[in-house]
């Protein structure tokens, strides 16, 4: 990434630089072809998306979705820098860190056929504040925004907080922009600036994008998330296929252009269909998110009792099945990363059953019950907690597993009253501010003195050094409050055809620049 300051206060270009090496594409296409124009693709996604706003929402299959026809300020190159996607240059940033200066680009049109200029900006990122889990997370620290000119916003700020421009490049709990005529606290009309536009919805069947013929791309060469961003498809279709055994099975037959979240299993089966395996290493990191607020985990000898029950070795093996495609790490972020430490190898992995059994006794609980909430479109999730739910057994707790659709999960999760433990994973993002645990907001709701005080410290340091130093004080105090237990760190397996050509191999698979070349 990369802060534009003025003069001084920044000093992060090459710590979030150094971010990018940990996340690399083990497959990428073969450019064998010129681009061609037309043409449709379709795309099996793991099911049905809880909804198409994208601000209300932290599901990665949302952020999928939606960033083909909603566009933010800023997003991520290819090296995974801040590069600028609706604003015309990164920020101008005051030397006392407290005054974001943002120029808009000009001529840019929604879908409506209405202009973007800094009132709906404004409005949609007032919307951002009060509705998004990230964007109630910067209102905090937020004094006011303005609209000086009709191209330019200020964000003035109440003390420094070095990740806002990263929050506002961000794809789910997103600060999408919106035409101000169309921003309602419940969106019936999904009209943004993307390169394709929304046509039309049948749930459970298909979402249809179009191209939008009134598209302004940035110049240049596409760049990651950034850069131009060129349509060559006349349409994409993205069909929900929630059973994994059904996408592998659709992959070998070559059904669809693309198949998203495969078992990692399904390699060799793979590699002898009509489609090409894709996987990305490392991709990201599966955890256990306990509900602190409500019920029996808002107890933290419970939660300590619950990290020292589990076998994470055991739980990676079951999703898995091979290690060459899971790590064995405790710490929030693996090697080549700046955020790396060794931290989590005190509490990690210890399936300590009598340990357990000790705290949860002295704790003193009239009902050992715990919920987990998991679903089995995401596999690899139903097969961890199933491996837990016996470890968690053997520890005195009882366990109610509830397996639901993937949103409904994402629905029922923002109700403590209804669940325990509720298991997601994320790829690892180049700002340790973008996960979602540092906002109260987000379930889980994770609120005690000592987060306030280290992620504040975080948020606020301004140089390299002070910022890796304050993300190990963070991390420790997640081993000691547990709010969440990272599993461990695994690679994602997709699949393609080999007529779609210009995809990559990324966290969120996006499909403009992508075509589809003769068979």
């Amino acid at each position: 990434m990369n802060f534009r300051t003025s003069r001084r206060g920044g000093g992060l270009n090459s710590l979030l630089l150094a971010g990018a090496i940990g996340l690399t594409a083990l497959s990428t296409p073969a450019l064998c072809a010129e681009p061609v124009k037309g043409g449709t693709i379709s795309v099996a996604t793991i099911g049905e998306p809880p909804t198409l706003d994208p601000m209300t929402s932290t599901a990665d299959l949302v952020g999928i979705l939606t960033q083909h026809f909603f566009e933010t300020l800023y997003t991520f190159d290819g090296k995974w820098n801040l590069t600028p996607l609706l604003a015309d240059k990164l920020p101008e940033v005051s030397a006392d860190g407290l005054t974001y200066t943002i120029p808009l680009r000009q001529g840019i049109t929604f879908h409506d056929g209405s202009k973007m200029d800094s009132s709906d900006v404004l409005a949609s990122l007032k919307r951002w504040t009060e509705t998004a889990t990230r964007g109630k997370m910067a209102a905090k620290i937020i004094a006011g925004m303005e609209a000086p000119d009709a191209n330019t916003i200020r964000i003035t700020l109440k003390e420094p907080y070095a990740p806002l421009t990263a929050l506002l490049a961000m794809n789910n709990s997103a600060a999408i922009i919106m035409p101000k005529a169309k921003i309602a606290p419940t969106l019936t009309e999904f009209v943004g600036t993307g390169p394709y536009q929304l046509k039309s919805r049948v749930p459970d069947q298909y979402i249809q994008l179009v191209r939008f013929d009134g598209y302004k791309q940035r110049e240049g060469e596409p760049d990651g998330y950034g850069g131009a961003r060129k349509q060559y498809l006349d349409e994409i279709r993205f069909v929900p296929v929630s059973n994994a055994n059904t996408r592998v099975e659709s992959a070998v037959a070559g059904q669809f252009d693309y198949v998203d979240s495969l078992p990692v299993e399904s390699l060799p089966k793979l590699k002898n269909g009509r489609s090409d395996p894709v996987m990305l290493k490392p991709f990201g990191w599966p955890r256990l998110v306990l509900n602190t607020k409500q019920g029996i985990m808002s107890n933290l000898a419970v939660r300590q009792a619950v990290q020292l029950a589990l076998n994470e070795e055991d739980m990676l093996y079951a999703a898995f099945g091979n290690k060459d495609f899971y790590k064995l790490n405790g710490d929030l972020y693996p090697e080549g990363y700046p955020w790396a430490t060794s931290l989590g190898s005190k509490v990690y992995n210890k399936a300590d059953a009598a340990a357990a059994k000790k705290l949860v006794d002295g704790a003193n609980l009239q009902d050992r019950k715990i919920r987990i909430l998991t679903s089995q479109q995401y596999e690899f999730h139903y097969k961890m907690a199933l491996v837990a739910a016996e470890y968690l057994k053997a520890a005195g707790f009882t366990v109610d597993m509830q397996v639901v659709d993937w949103a409904t999960l994402t629905q029922r999760r923002q109700d403590p009253a209804v669940w325990d433990i509720f298991i997601t994973h994320s790829p690892f993002l180049p700002e340790p501010a973008l996960i979602d645990f540092p906002s109260k907001d987000a379930p889980g709701w994770w609120d005690t003195p000592r987060r306030n005080e280290v992620l504040g410290a975080f948020n606020q340091a301004r140089t390299q050094e002070e910022r890796v130093k304050r993300w190990g004080d963070v991390q420790q105090a997640v081993y000691d409050e547990v709010p969440f237990i990272k599993v461990g760190d695994f690679n994602a397996q997709a699949a393609r055809s080999p007529s779609l050509q210009g995809s990559k191999a990324v966290p969120w698979p996006y499909f403009w620049n992508a075509w589809k070349s003769a068979k």
